[in-house]
């Protein structure tokens, strides 16, 4: 009897030391982890320098024709990419290159009403300002943000704090390859052409060279900035027009080829290769494409993304009601690619 008892108390020990050993090496998924204010960053004047050398390095380098929207996107934002790669260790050109796909470099409307550069959806907890989308299904609750960046803060703590993203911490920080593999296959993104298309962006941009800047110590991070904003006029968001003062343009989805737009429009694509400077057939969803030739004029300035009467008027030291009254506006409406006199 005392050996079968000594027996059954055996294996309850074992059982429970068991128990524990699992216990102890399962990891726990965090909840709802988010940023938890929103942040105003602003690069020093060393930082914009770096980058400025970086992408007229790229311009000159690059094998084929690079979209000016997509190289702006890159110069405004490779900082804050930079900034959190050296935080979380996610590469900054990935960030960059997703940036670039799901924002449109940044004319999607969700990025430009919501500064949502990554389309994080609200999820189960969200306390934050919200905004209504359609997405995969109508009307879907995305998070909005304050400031750009605060949504690259919150896509790092996305990924980070994400246990099917945990492999790939474990790669090399300059193995965007490895990255853009693993994203897809860790369920990020349902599109098997995902990988691909980042890598794409990567190489075509060499973003890596951002990669680089923040292993090599030459990037030192940015501090946070506690200065006021600058007041301005409030102005709408500058959107895409298909058509606008100076001809048409059409902006790219992700189901556009050239040969798709040249009937749609009965434009030849040798002709839309022309007016858009393209040595192939290979676009980009976002790219904005003209559908006529411009003929650039003498003291007049092009409408870019996210441009202002305001930010306009303070390049060219010339007024707002100078610029209105100059070009015959009505309102401070403007729109991508419209022609503005400014002497």
């Amino acid at each position: 009897m005392k050996k079968c008892l000594v027996i059954v108390f055996s294996i309850l020990l074992w059982a429970c030391g068991s128990t524990k050993k699992v216990t102890s090496n399962t990891v726990k998924k965090p909840v709802n982890v988010v940023a938890d204010k929103e942040v105003k960053v602003v690069p020093t004047k060393e930082v914009v320098k770096e980058v400025e050398k970086v992408v007229v390095k790229t311009q000159k380098t690059a094998k084929t024709n690079l979209n000016s929207t997509t190289l702006a996107y890159v110069k405004q934002y490779a900082p804050l990419a930079m900034d959190e790669m050296k935080k979380f260790k996610i590469p900054a050109s990935i960030t960059l290159a997703q940036g670039i796909l799901e924002s449109g470099s940044g004319r999607s409307e969700l990025s430009a009403k919501s500064n949502n550069h990554f389309g994080i959806k609200c999820h189960k907890g969200w306390k934050g300002a919200r905004v209504y989308h359609d997405d995969d299904a109508k009307g879907e609750c995305f998070r909005k943000y304050k400031y750009p960046a605060t949504s690259f803060q919150d896509h790092s703590l996305f990924l980070s704090t994400r246990f099917r993203y945990a492999s790939l911490f474990q790669l090399k920080e300059d193995d965007y390859k490895g990255w853009a593999k693993g994203l897809k296959k860790a369920g990020y993104a349902t599109d098997p052409r995902y990988p691909k298309k980042l890598i794409s962006y990567i190489e075509k941009y060499q973003l890596d060279q951002y990669d680089k800047l923040v292993l090599k110590g030459v990037f030192k991070g940015i501090p946070v900035s506690e200065e006021k904003e600058e007041k301005e006029v409030v102005e709408e968001v500058v959107q895409p027009k298909e058509y606008n003062n100076h001809g048409a343009i059409h902006v790219v989805t992700d189901e556009d080829t050239l040969y798709g737009i040249s009937k749609r429009y009965g434009i030849s694509v040798d002709n839309l290769k022309t007016f858009n400077n393209l040595t192939g057939n290979t676009i980009h969803q976002g790219d904005v494409l003209k559908l006529k030739p411009h003929v650039k004029r003498k003291n007049y300035h092009v409408v870019q993304q996210k441009e202002t009467l305001y930010s306009i008027s303070k390049q060219y030291h010339i007024t707002i009601d100078a610029l209105k009254k100059m070009n015959g506006l009505q309102s401070n409406n403007l729109s991508i690619g419209q022609e503005l006199k400014v002497e």
